[in-house]
């Protein structure tokens, strides 16, 4: 088991850092806040407002389960039905999920999703809330297939860790795949706004769309679309 420390983050939520990879599960400058903006804000409304329903979302690092929570809270909270498929090939040890999870303030994140996510068995449909169905997959995603079928996704949450911590997961092979996947006028949202992310994903074909990062967070995040040829069936 890898070894993980706690930490506090510039927002006074915590992530988890890794010192094995030198590498932190959220940012450094506010765990909440971006997993608020980058992934809710310019990920699952930007399906949502456009009327989307059910809205498809596969997360690239299901991690702590923090985005999961809090996408089931938002679809939640505006009625929109959301299916979401979470893939991850080393989940979180219970041990660490618990320590971060003692951090969490219960007014920001409801700990009863949090846990219901944490706790649904892989690779099984689970509903979390009656507008939130979760299937946790135990995959690696360089592998064919990973992400499902081409046109299955209207929001790819593409939250691996950093480039230099797992560059197969950003190569423009990886990024062909993830356009793949989107449906007509889907997107795909990443913190990553790095100059070569962005190509790869214009070469796959996507419109791509440098966006304001979150208050007091990185200066920039990334957000790409596919083409909308023609209306969802």
């Amino acid at each position: 088991m890898m070894k993980a420390v706690i930490e506090t983050t510039a927002d006074r939520s915590a992530t988890i850092y890794l010192p094995a990879l030198n590498e932190h599960y959220h940012s450094v400058k506010g765990a909440l806040a971006e997993a608020l903006h980058v992934y809710i804000g310019n990920g699952w409304r930007h399906a949502a407002d456009r009327g989307v329903a059910p809205v498809r979302v596969v997360e690239a690092g299901l991690g702590t389960g923090l985005n999961a929570a809090l996408t089931a809270m938002e679809a939640a909270r505006r009625g929109v039905p959301t299916a979401y498929r979470a893939l991850e090939l080393y989940p979180l040890d219970t041990e660490t999920f618990e320590q971060w999870v003692d951090t969490i303030d219960p007014a920001t994140v409801d700990l009863a999703t949090l846990r219901a996510i944490a706790d649904a068995p892989w690779e099984v449909p689970v509903e979390i809330n009656p507008c939130f169905t979760v299937v946790k997959c135990r995959v690696d995603m360089t592998a064919p297939g990973a992400f499902g079928p081409d046109g299955s996704a209207d929001v790819v949450y593409f939250d691996a860790f950093a480039p230099e911590v797992q560059p197969a997961l950003w190569t423009p092979e990886m990024m062909a795949r993830v356009a793949d996947v989107l449906a007509p006028g889907g997107a795909v949202v990443t913190y990553c706004a790095k100059g070569a992310v962005r190509r790869a994903l214009a070469a796959a074909g996507l419109t791509t769309e440098r966006l304001p990062g979150p208050p007091g967070g990185k200066r920039e995040v990334l957000r790409a679309v596919a083409f909308q040829s023609r209306l969802r069936d």
